[in-house]
């Protein structure tokens, strides 16, 4: 009795095991409902073996066509159970057992058991696998020849996967292509672009070319470093555009920016018309180049604007003679008008008559912050004091508790005064909650209206200390630095040798 006479006779065995098949992959489905459409070609599979099954009813039993049809559904259950299982192990077992693979070890693994099936089925039909292979060989060899672009292709996959030199979340550079590998398949690799653009690239090609992995999806810490160019004027010295460049990029709170290893700056070019210099930061997400690129632009850029530090840009002189002579005074006007009105709402210096609110409006310096920047930092010594014209800044203070925050400061508040009243060191931190453009007043500005008429000493110092004692109505907190308030007159007058 053959393999067929022994399969007729248990036909239901057919009907149970395709019964377990389709079960199997239904309790996948259920199980992971986000890889259903990986079961699409197991269940165009079973349906076209269910189909055979009922076509074979419609024959007499033991006819040709009952035996077609029997032994089409024989082959098509095992495709079917083929592709279940291969769906089962690489998308439900491996990667449950935190073992990801790529597509194509599925697509390769399914491949090639479905061509030993289809030589067992063949054998089981009594076609001898090795007399086919050997009476085509010219066929065969036509085929290979035509498909050696699709074998290029495969054998490109495995290589990349073997050699471990690209993977499923690797970000990549293809010439001017940039993105996320999302799948490796047996013909192609696909990329997922931040415009969000699936781009196919051959794997034959990915061969045959130069690409760049910017960052593998296992690489710890996860770091890509980013050069951003400023062109800035050649008066300037370097030494000094450099520790601001790179202090703008470590003291602020830069989402994506990693603190190590730690931004840096370096002087590139020079010639005549500018210096270039570039600040080099590591990026933890290549997803977000660009926005962090331009976050890393505002904070260094208003580190600059602080330092007084002139961008070299492009400049011409144009005359118009329908344009007001007067345009550059008009500006002046109103930048000096902007900066008086800064004194004026000023408690500390509201009181001061008009002249000396002018002399002090001359020495204010334009001192703009962005969101995350450290404006001061708790302990650092700096003889000068911050009016904050809009945004918003939190104070904190550093106990042994940890950072506790003490309030937030608005348009019209002003601190650091002792830093620049009495030279102490800063009593708080203070972060830009907001982007805050400041004026700053420095110890030099203000010993000119002091020492001009030294009783503003006493003014000032009886302002400080009532607003000191509105501050400290609350008990100080433990490890937090206080001063007696009753010697601050004298304090100041040392400060700037004006004598008793």
């Amino acid at each position: 009795m053959n393999f067929w006479t022994l399969f007729f006779e248990q036909q239901q065995a057919l009907h149970s095991a395709l019964l377990v098949v389709v079960l199997t992959a239904l309790l996948f489905a259920l199980l992971l409902p986000v890889q259903r459409r990986s079961l699409r070609l197991a269940w165009g599979a079973l349906l076209l073996c269910a189909l055979a099954l009922g076509a074979g009813h419609l024959f007499d039993s033991g006819s040709l066509g009952a035996q077609v049809a029997q032994r089409s559904a024989l082959m098509l259950l095992g495709l079917g159970t083929i592709q279940v299982l291969a769906v089962w192990v690489f998308r439900g077992l491996l990667p449950g057992l935190n073992m990801p693979t790529p597509r194509i070890a599925q697509d390769l693994s399914s491949t090639g058991l479905s061509i030993a099936w289809g030589l067992v089925w063949l054998k089981l039909m009594g076609v001898e696998p090795n007399q086919l292979f050997t009476t085509s060989a010219l066929i065969t060899g036509a085929l290979v020849f035509a498909m050696q672009d699709t074998l290029g292709n495969v054998l490109g996959g495995v290589t990349l996967q073997l050699d471990n030199s690209l993977s499923v979340g690797d970000w990549v550079r293809i010439d001017e292509l940039q993105g996320q590998v999302m799948d490796v398949r047996w013909r192609y690799t696909s990329i997922r672009t931040r415009q969000g653009e699936l781009v196919i690239i051959p794997n034959s090609a990915l061969m045959k070319n130069r690409f760049a992995v910017l960052r593998a999806h296992h690489a710890t810490p996860r770091a890509w470093r980013r050069n951003l160019v400023f062109k800035i004027d050649p008066d300037i010295p370097p030494s000094r555009v450099i520790a601001t460049l790179e202090h703008a990029a470590r003291d602020a709170a830069i989402a994506n920016v990693l603190r190590e290893p730690a931004p840096s700056a370096v002087l590139m070019e020079v010639s005549a018309a500018a210096h270039h210099y570039t600040l080099r930061y590591w990026l933890d997400d290549p997803a977000r180049d660009d926005p962090t690129d331009s976050d890393v632009r505002q904070h260094a850029l208003a580190a600059l604007a602080r330092h007084s530090i002139r961008l070299a840009l492009p400049r011409e002189e144009r005359l118009n003679l329908h344009a007001p002579t007067d345009w550059h005074s008009t500006s002046t006007q109103r930048d000096e008008q902007r900066r008086l009105a800064a004194i004026q709402q000023t408690e500390l210096f509201a009181h001061l008559p008009s002249p000396e609110q002018h002399a002090l409006a001359r020495h204010l310096i334009h001192a703009p912050f962005v969101a995350g920047d450290t404006i001061t930092r708790q302990g650092a010594v700096a003889h000068w004091l911050y009016l904050i014209i809009e945004g918003e800044a939190q104070v904190l203070i550093d106990a042994p508790q940890g950072r506790v925050p003490m309030g937030t400061l608005h348009g019209g508040n002003f601190f650091g005064e002792m830093g620049m009243l009495t030279g102490e060191p800063r009593q708080a931190t203070v972060l830009a909650l907001t982007d805050v453009d400041c004026y700053r007043l420095d110890k030099a500005g203000f010993a000119e209206v002091i020492q001009a008429r030294p009783e503003v000493a006493l003014e000032i110092s009886a302002i400080v200390d009532a607003r000191h004692a509105q501050l400290n109505a609350t008990p100080p907190l433990p490890g937090q630095d206080t001063h007696a308030k009753d010697d601050l007159l004298s304090r100041i007058r040392e400060f700037f040798a004006l004598g008793s």
